[in-house]
């Protein structure tokens, strides 16, 4: 198998240290490429989980799949040989759009996210089918498979959550200040449109990306799940993303080994776990009250 790298090689070597027998040196390279996105992604979706819980935009990520099935689509039909770099393009597109009109329109998100996304999705369906070609081909972006992960993709999304981080020191109060009350940070002088469009876009690249690997019909969950759960137990902002933050992880853990060991799909595992997750703080939640 192509061990992409340096960066690769180190990481195998890290994993080769581990008591399981899918961590023995030089076999199962699927399943430590699997481990590292997932050590990459959970805290991926645990921060933009927060961001996507407070501005009240839970099935953005629902829209962004479907705008991403449509860039899939397009590239098969140009003949990519990789069509998931236009589906890339596509979804950095419609976060933008989907931005503008929010703001221009000052509609409310959930009536922007339905226009766009039944449209997405129409036009997917449409190209898909185009001349009597059949959907079926497209059927496995609906459960995903993380066992398919690429080095490439899992470094890309590594640059990623370094550039996301990056955004939270450097600019937490303005993001926030933008997500919970836009109005106020316009008259703060916050660029509301680019943080909200650096954020959309951030979201877009992970959603697609990701979507090959924990599948569509679930990835809206990871997107809400984490901060959902970390609302009911966090007293304040540090504690709240921190809590989603160490609960995607965990998560994200306990679905990849539940996956490997039982053979079931990866992103529904861990959207169990998460779910699990979330009836657990419910319920401390209550009987804090």
């Amino acid at each position: 198998p192509g061990k992409g790298g340096g960066v690769m090689e180190l990481w195998y070597a890290v994993v080769d240290l581990l008591p399981f027998e899918w961590a023995q040196p030089g076999s199962m390279f699927f399943m430590k490429n699997a481990l590292l996105a997932v050590l990459v992604i959970s805290p991926l979706f645990g921060l933009l989980s927060t961001m996507v819980v407070q501005s009240r935009m839970s099935f953005f990520s629902d829209a962004l799949g479907h705008s991403a099935f449509t860039g899939i689509a397009i590239g098969a039909i140009c003949g990519l040989a990789e069509p998931m770099w236009m589906a890339v393009v596509f979804a950095v597109v419609f976060a933008f759009l989907f931005t503008w009109v929010r703001r221009q329109s000052g509609m409310a998100s959930d009536t922007v996210i339905g226009v766009f996304s039944s449209t997405a999705v129409a036009l997917g369906i449409f190209l898909a089918t185009l001349g009597g070609g059949s959907f079926l081909k497209f059927n496995s972006l609906l459960i995903g498979d993380i066992l398919s992960v690429e080095p490439g993709k899992i470094l890309l999304l590594g640059i990623i959550l370094l550039v996301v981080l990056v955004l939270w020191l450097l600019s937490f109060n303005q993001i926030m200040l933008s997500a919970i009350h836009p109005a106020l940070a316009d008259s703060r002088g916050v660029k509301v449109f680019w943080q909200e469009a650096v954020l959309n876009v951030a979201i877009a690249v992970v959603v697609t990306i990701s979507m090959t690997w924990v599948g569509l019909l679930v990835i809206n969950s990871l997107l809400v799940l984490p901060a959902a759960a970390a609302r009911n137990l966090a007293r304040n902002m540090r504690g709240y993303h921190l809590v989603s933050v160490l609960g995607a992880v965990a998560a994200g853990l306990a679905g990849l080994m539940t996956s490997y060991y039982i053979g079931s799909s990866a992103g529904a595992s861990i959207t169990l776990y998460l779910a699990f997750w979330f009836a657990v703080t419910f319920l401390l939640r209550r009987r804090r009250e």
